[in-house]
């Protein structure tokens, strides 16, 4: 079962369309090598190039062992599914899907995801990427978990598992928006490697100073929203958000399905019978007009804009845009362009089957928002009410982190997550160049495994990595005591010149035991690998439940997560 996801994920990645709405978000345009574990360096082997092949090459028999596995009695369902995913299209063939659970497994989209494999830091001292606070990946899996359906292996982001939860990190000091914690420690899913925490903290703010909002709710009301977790759903969690509005707060509402309506022009967010009466209001019908209710949101939303105020459109979506943008261009060019004049997008995303999360994500990261995904009435509580200064209120805008590595002390590392949100070295100090936004209280935790140089933290140097000789390090210990430097570079709200701040890491940072951020973290991390197949990870659910100890679940959510560990053993 195990080997099929792999071939899975492995063919997506391979197959799918080089125009996706991936590409929508930040890429790494550099033509560097992964150097995955037992890749052949000196020839220069592609990471998981012989495994890709092997795919390929077995790809006719696949379906025939998936009907093999069927007719043992092996989850049935789930066979199907594996062998109907379509790897041209990011989803499941309509027909297969019916076969296999109908609305719950039909054709969902998700851009294709290649794992981050190592690099050698003689070669690549510089890892650069975009920060990122969405959550949306990791909700979507609990409702698949949940569900007991197919769990698509590019819906898993490891970054989005790791940054759903809270961490105890340090608040900005002086007038910075975000500070950055570092932790190192071993890794526990790879003997030869440690586990390095960069964490990055939003300031808070407190309910009674933050900006005054203009808010433009977007509200997708096509047919394809009619089911309870889509529109009724989308409803209880602007009714939540309403609550927490003030006089000084405008709302609006946007729909749209065959045509746009503007439906609430710049009341009053006191006034919530009036808001609350319009969404209970609202019905399903039609096709999906996405782009004209975009636009008609965009210019709801700068008709009210609000100086020195949080202008922001919340779209609420299954993501399944059919009229109008005909390309994921189009669509980056229309956030793009609308976000300069200040007004930000945030996406929720809702539902299952034909429910696009390509899109969302595409959507979010280019119109300087943040992408949730809502499967529950706890979920809309969780993002539009206990976490509304985080999720609606940006301190810090194109936030990015570079990690610079010292050659004489590591010898390769690889990032775990980020796979979309990688960019080129030279954009870090481009100040042109789009990242993510981070909003007030939000943190975001990025994890590396690192390989030491030879008699680095008792390092034997390469580990499981096939090196060159000559590119083996032989300093010793006493002379690499630095092993990296962060950096972070990030702009004000409404500025347009970066800052920078920066943090060196040492081996005397080393601790053997794992602070509590990094120990929770990285259970988060493997949970989503071992989700994904990730041959870098070799533990299974009974290791990660064995390492979440009691004085890691601090709060209802990290309660839940080991919850739904115990429920993923009963379901994979």
């Amino acid at each position: 079962m195990k080997q099929r996801y792999k071939r899975l994920a492995a063919l997506a990645a391979a197959m799918m369309m080089t125009v996706s709405l991936a590409s929508c978000g930040s890429k790494n345009e550099s033509a560097s090598q992964d150097i995955t574990a037992k890749s052949n360096n000196t020839a220069g082997t592609q990471n998981g190039s012989r495994e890709l092949s092997d795919d390929i090459t077995g790809e006719a028999n696949y379906t025939a062992e998936a009907n093999d596995g069927a007719a043992k009695n092996e989850a049935p369902a789930m066979l199907e599914a594996e062998a109907a995913y379509d790897t041209t299209a990011g989803g499941l063939d309509a027909a297969a899907a019916a076969a296999v659970g109908g609305n719950e497994t039909a054709q969902e989209k998700y851009a294709p995801i290649e794992e981050n494999g190592f690099k050698l830091t003689s070669r690549e001292p510089l890892s650069t990427f975009s920060t990122d606070v969405d959550t949306a990946s990791y909700a979507n899996v609990r409702r698949m978990l949940n569900k007991g359906n197919f769990i698509y292996p590019d819906a898993v982001r490891a970054e989005e598992f790791i940054n759903y939860f809270s961490y105890s990190y340090s608040q900005p000091e002086g007038d910075a928006p975000i500070a950055v914690t570092t932790e190192l420690s071993d890794c526990p899913w790879n003997e030869d490697a440690k586990l390095l925490l960069v964490g990055v903290q939003a300031k808070e703010i407190e309910q009674e100073t933050r900006p005054d909002m203009n808010l433009v709710l977007l509200i997708d009301v096509s047919g394809s929203m009619g089911s309870a977790d889509k529109l009724p759903l989308a409803v209880t969690a602007f009714k939540k958000l309403a609550e927490s509005l003030t006089e000084n707060d405008r709302v609006s509402i946007v729909t749209y399905s065959g045509y746009e309506r503007l439906i609430l022009d710049g009341a009053k967010g006191s006034e919530y019978d009036k808001i609350a009466g319009m969404l209970d209001s609202l019905s399903t019908y039609g096709a999906t007009a996405g782009e004209a209710g975009i636009r008609m949101a965009y210019d709801t939303a700068e008709r009210n804009f609000i100086e020195g105020g949080n202008n922001r459109i919340i779209m609420a979506t299954d993501g399944d845009l059919n009229v109008g943008i005909a390309s994921p261009e189009e669509l980056k060019a229309l956030v793009e362009e609308k976000r300069e004049g200040g007004v930000f997008l945030s996406v929720l995303g809702f539902g299952s089957g034909d429910f696009n999360d390509a899109a969302l994500e595409a959507l979010a990261d280019n119109g300087n928002g943040n992408y949730s995904y809502i499967d529950s009435d706890k979920e809309a509580e969780k993002v539009l009410v206990s976490e509304l200064n985080g999720t609606l209120v940006t301190v810090a805008k194109d936030v990015k982190a570079q990690i610079e590595f010292d050659p004489a002390a590591v010898e390769a590392y690889r990032l775990v997550g980020y796979e979309n949100r990688a960019l080129a070295s030279e954009d870090f100090t481009d100040d042109t160049k789009d990242a993510g936004d981070m909003g007030a209280g939000h943190s975001a935790t990025a994890l590396f495994e690192i390989i030491p140089a030879k008699g680095v933290l008792g390092s034997e140097g390469a580990g499981v990595l096939e090196l060159p000789e000559q590119e083996k390090s032989e300093t010793p210990a006493a002379a690499a005591d630095r092993l990296l430097t962060v950096k972070l570079r990030y702009k004000l709200p409404d500025g347009d010149e970066s800052k920078e701040i920066a943090a060196p890491v040492s081996v005397s940072d080393y601790t053997a035991k794992a602070p509590s951020n990094l120990a929770f973290a990285s259970c988060a991390a493997e949970f989503a690998m071992l989700l994904r197949q990730s041959e870098y990870s070799k533990l299974t659910l009974d290791m990660i439940d064995f390492q979440l100890k009691d004085e890691l679940l601090t709060d209802e959510y990290r309660k839940e997560f080991k919850s739904l560990i115990a429920l993923a053993k009963t379901k994979l």
